[in-house]
């Protein structure tokens, strides 16, 4: 695997990973800004001008560039996450020639037609109303406004109800103005064809695009909402979340974090799997979220369990969690949290895909190409006390967030009035 590193007419950072193997081609543009940039009143309006982007760009229509990428067994999706909008390409290498110059036409070019609009909001708003009826879905949502209020990070992605319905071309069309803006990065992984930038600039119309690297900078931050938060569901489960807002991806404390997951939530054998459900049988569902993000990054423990062990299990989270506080790993737990962590960045490298996803993540948020094999080295150089002292810092007055029925949220409410964590 060999990679070059150049630079697109306009400004765009372009790398090709030229890897050997099945003749497909990956592309990922990596677009700085998503939902946190959604202005007030206009929440939604990043994943929405997403949803639309797909449906016509350039000279096709949005039947015709489906016809063109489904004809050729391609793949093109546009998502808007909370800090950039991904627009991804998967193909066979000889069909790169014809469908490379849609990527650029995409964000340049986007075809805003108010049916595709309103159609592209219909869709999102019937995800919203489906999330109303999932008990995990709403304790997620309310945890995000106790972490986030109604700061950038406050609102999921699809966007708020009210202000969603109101959203129109014209919104959109401002929204497509400032793409990549902010920044932009292209990775290529794959069998790359020869004079890709030609074809990357293919049909543009009125020259280059004009933007420039993203730059490390800081994101949103956290909110000290309510500590405490619930909403009545008649289910048999009771669903608990437990975390904080922490740091941004590359930040001195993140990799700590990052093994502090490992240990806590990947595999059979993680802590919060082996004690929750294996030890005491409380767990339906157990896990760790720690995404990547550009500013206060959440960390969750999130736990569903049936709603007469509401007590017990809402004992034992916190427990799990004042654990990280007061005891730091064995070097048999670190060790094992170690070989989790490089096994997870070697599973992430299999695919072309995944190799340009991951680097146009790095990237876009203003990281060296190398971000992840520092990472590696980095990490077999931190001791349990180290780990230990990031959570006594960022960890140390997390939010509780319950979705059940009644009497399991007064159980657990009685629990957490009893065992603040410290």
């Amino acid at each position: 695997m060999t990679v070059e590193a150049r630079t697109l007419a306009g400004g765009c950072p372009l790398w090709l990973i030229h890897r050997p193997g099945p003749a497909i081609l990956s592309a990922k543009l990596w677009l700085r800004g998503g939902s946190s940039g959604d202005r007030p009143g206009e929440r939604g309006a990043a994943q929405l001008l997403a949803g639309v982007l797909s449906r016509g760009c350039g000279p096709f229509s949005g039947d015709a560039l489906a016809d063109l990428v489904e004809g050729l067994g391609a793949g093109l999706r546009c998502d808007a996450s909370e800090d950039g909008t991904l627009i991804s390409l998967k193909c066979a290498s000889d069909d790169a020639p014809q469908l490379l110059p849609l990527l650029l036409q995409l964000v340049r070019r986007p075809w805003l037609v108010d049916d595709q609009i309103d159609l592209e909001r219909q869709l999102n708003l019937q995800t919203l109303q489906r999330q109303k009826e999932d008990p995990f879905q709403l304790a997620h949502d309310q945890l995000r406004q106790q972490l986030y209020g109604q700061g950038p990070y406050g609102h999921d992605p699809l966007g708020v109800e009210p202000e969603l319905q109101q959203l129109g071309r014209e919104a959109l069309e401002r929204q497509a103005a400032a793409l990549g803006q902010a920044g932009a990065v292209l990775v290529l992984a794959g069998e790359i064809p020869e004079a890709v930038e030609e074809l990357l600039l293919g049909g543009q119309e009125g020259g280059a695009w004009a933007t420039v690297p993203p730059q490390r900078q800081a994101g949103p931050g956290g909110s000290s909402g309510d500590h405490f938060a619930a909403s009545q569901d008649e289910t048999e489960q009771l669903v608990l979340m437990l975390g904080t807002s922490t740091v941004p991806m590359g930040s001195a404390q993140a990799l700590a974090l990052r093994l502090l997951h490992c240990h806590l939530g990947i595999g059979m054998s993680s802590r919060l799997f082996v004690a929750l459900r294996e030890e005491h049988g409380l767990a339906y569902d157990v896990g760790v979220h720690y995404p990547a993000r550009l500013g206060a990054a959440p960390f969750v423990f999130h736990l569903s369990s049936s709603s007469e062990r509401a007590e017990e299990a809402t004992s034992e989270l916190l427990q799990e969690w004042q654990r990280l506080l007061e005891q730091p790993l064995s070097p048999e737990e670190l060790e094992l949290a170690l070989a989790k962590f490089r096994g997870q960045e070697a599973l992430g490298r299999q695919t072309c895909s995944q190799l340009a996803d991951r680097h146009a993540l790095v990237l876009g948020h203003g990281l060296p190409f190398d971000f992840a094999d520092r990472c590696l080295e980095q990490a077999a150089e931190l001791t349990p006390g180290q780990l230990q002292a990031v959570a006594q810092e960022l960890l140390g007055a997390p939010c509780l967030s319950l979705c059940g029925p009644a009497a399991a949220i007064a159980s657990a409410e009685r629990v957490w009035q009893r065992r603040q964590l410290r």
